[in-house]
C-alpha cells in the first residue's frame, strides 16, 4: 500500500494507475508503468508488490520490479523508497506463510528508516509499515500503536487520505482487540468512508467486514453481505478476506 488515490494535476496517466490499482488490476496498472526513470520504476515495483499481498501471487515479478527499482535509485530518498518496499514485500511472505522473511523485513525497514528523514510525505508509509511488523510479526501491540499514530500524523499532514484509511483501520484493530467497541467502531467507519469517496474498491470490502465486527444485528449482517457483494465482483480478491468473512475468527490482515 502506497500512494495517496489522488490524481494531482488530473494526469491522465496517473488517473489511469489509479482506477486500475482501486479494482484489483495492479498488472494491469504496472504495465502501463515504463521503468525508464527511478519514480517509474518504483511505483511499478509498489504496485506488484500490493498485488501479492492482496493475491497470494506474482512473488517473483514483484522481484524483478523491485530489483529494477533498487538498480535505479540513487538519491538517499530514492534508496529508501525502495528499501520500504523490499521490506513491504518480505512482510508480505512472511504474513502469507509463503516464506519466513521477517529479518529480512525488519532490516529493510531500518534501512529505509535511516534514509527517509522524519517529516517528509514518505515517512508516514514508512512509520504505518513498521507498525504492521510491530503488531502482526513481533506481537507488539503498544509499539505498532505508537507507530499508526505517527503515520496517521504525517498522512494528516501530507494529506495522504488512503493512508489515512490504512492508519483508522488498525488503529481501530487495536482498540476493538482492547475492547474499546465505541473507538474501534469510530476508526473503521471513517475507514470505510474515506476509501468509500476515494473509490479504493478493493479495501472497502475489509472496511465493511471489519465495521461488521463492532455492529449488532441487523446491520452487521447487512455489512457483510455488501462486503460479500464486492468481494465476488472483484474475483475473491483479497484473498484473506476469504478467512474474514467466514465463521472461523478473523486473522491479522495488512
Amino acid at each position: 500500500m502506497s500512494g495517496n488515490g489522488t490524481t494531482a494535476g488530473d494526469d491522465p496517466l496517473q488517473t489511469a494507475v489509479w482506477r486500475l490499482r482501486s479494482r484489483g488490476c495492479w498488472g494491469d496498472a504496472a504495465a502501463l508503468l515504463l521503468p525508464a526513470t527511478p519514480a517509474a520504476a518504483l511505483q511499478r515495483a509498489s504496485l506488484l508488490v500490493e498485488r501479492c499481498l492482496y493475491t497470494e501471487e506474482g512473488w517473483e515479478e514483484a522481484e524483478d520490479a523491485l530489483r529494477t527499482a533498487e538498480a535505479l535509485a540513487h538519491s538517499d530518498d530514492e534508496r529508501g523508497a525502495a528499501a520500504c518496499e523490499r521490506g513491504y514485500l518480505a512482510y508480505a511472505a512472511t504474513l502469507l506463510a509463503v516464506r519466513d522473511r521477517a529479518d529480512e523485513a525488519r532490516a529493510a525497514l531500518g534501512r529505509a528508516a535511516a534514509l527517509i528523514p522524519p517529516g517528509v510525505p514518505q515517512r508516514a508509509l514508512l512509520d504505518f509499515r513498521r507498525g504492521l511488523l510491530a503488531e502482526n510479526l513481533t506481537s507488539a501491540p503498544q509499539a505498532a500503536r505508537a507507530a499508526y499514530r505517527r503515520a496517521h500524523a504525517g498522512a494528516t499532514a501530507h494529506a495522504d487520505p488512503l493512508l489515512l484509511s490504512f492508519t483508522w483501520r488498525h488503529l481501530a484493530g487495536l482498540a476493538l482487540r482492547e475492547g474499546e467497541v465505541a473507538e474501534a467502531r469510530h476508526g473503521f467507519a471513517e475507514s470505510l468512508r474515506i476509501r468509500e469517496e476515494l473509490g479504493y474498491l478493493v479495501g472497502t470490502a475489509p472496511a465493511l467486514v471489519s465495521l461488521a465486527d463492532t455492529e449488532t444485528e441487523p446491520e452487521a449482517s447487512r455489512l457483510r453481505e455488501e462486503a460479500r457483494r464486492l468481494y465476488r465482483l472483484l474475483g475473491g480478491v483479497p484473498t484473506w478476506l476469504a478467512r474474514r468473512l467466514s465463521p472461523a475468527p478473523p486473522a491479522a490482515t495488512a
